[in-house]
Order: C-alpha cells, then structure tokens, then sequence
C-alpha cells in the first residue's frame, strides 16, 4: 500500500474539504465568540457533511440520476437540525439566526462542491459581517431594537436574575 493511496480520498478534493472546514469554522468562531449556538465545531460539521453529500451526488451523476435532488434533500434534512434550534419561550421565538446561520452554512458548502472554493470563502465573509455588523448596528442605534427585540431585551432582563 503507497502514501498515495493513504491520502487519496477520491472522487472529493481535499482542496474542498478544507474549504468547508474553512468556512464552517470561520463562521462558528464568530457565533461561538458571542456565545451564541452553532458554533465552530458544528458549523465545520455541518459544512464538512454538506460538501460530502452534494459531491457525491455529482461523483455519481449520469443519465438517470440528478445531482440536484440530492441538494434538495440536504436542504430538507438541514430543516430538521434548524428546528432543533429554535425554541420558545414566553410567546418568543429564539434561535432564528441560529437556525439561519445552519441553512446559509449548508449553502456554503453546496458552492464549494458545485462552483468554487472562493465563492464559497467570499460567502462566508458576507455571512460573518452580516451576523457581527447587524448586531453592532443594533447595539448603536436604539431604533433597531424595537419590536420583538425590545420585548426580548426586556424577557432577557427579567429572567437573568432567577
């Protein structure tokens, strides 16, 4: 047995592999810095899982199979680990950015599969300055957090002393 065939891990790219760990973990060290849910290790799962599932699909595509629906599939499948995420709790819901951020995740990592490594990457800067940039706007301006956000900051006061 050579190093060659140690290390091979055809039909996927260890190039791609990094790059979903890359992007997962890139993404969950923000969300984890802020002790927020998804962080780097599920994050890196979530799109180390992705990349595997949709380059596989396309390892195997020909005339009677379609790529795509495994993509769809993935979709459906990360719905599920969304809803584990979000909860309720005195009429609010929270873990809805959560839950976005494992949906855009998965988004990720279809690109890393399908297009390209660096598209991948530039997408999980966009997602990294909307998760940290919206929130600093929020902190900065009191216009942004009316609404459900007022009442949260409100739930959130309430329930920090119990």
């Amino acid at each position: 047995m050579d190093l060659d065939m140690l290390i091979s891990i055809y039909p996927f790219s260890w190039q791609a592999v990094l790059t979903a760990l890359v992007c997962g973990f890139m993404v969950g060290l923000e969300r984890q810095l802020r002790g927020k849910p998804v962080g780097m290790r599920t994050a890196s799962l979530i799109t180390l899982g992705t990349y595997i599932f949709v380059a596989a699909s396309m390892a195997l595509a020909n005339t009677a199979s379609d790529p795509s629906r495994i993509i769809g599939q993935v979709v459906t499948g990360v719905g599920f680990l969304e809803a584990g995420v979000m909860l309720t709790k005195d009429g609010m819901v929270l873990g809805v950015t959560s839950a976005a951020t494992i949906w855009v995740l998965a988004a990720i990592s279809v690109c890393v599969a399908v297009f390209s490594p660096w598209v991948a990457i530039k997408f999980a800067g966009i997602v990294i300055v909307i998760l940290y940039g919206v929130d600093a706007l929020e902190n900065y301006s009191s216009a942004l957090t009316r609404g459900v956000h007022s009442k949260y900051y409100r739930w959130r006061g309430k329930n920090e002393h119990k």
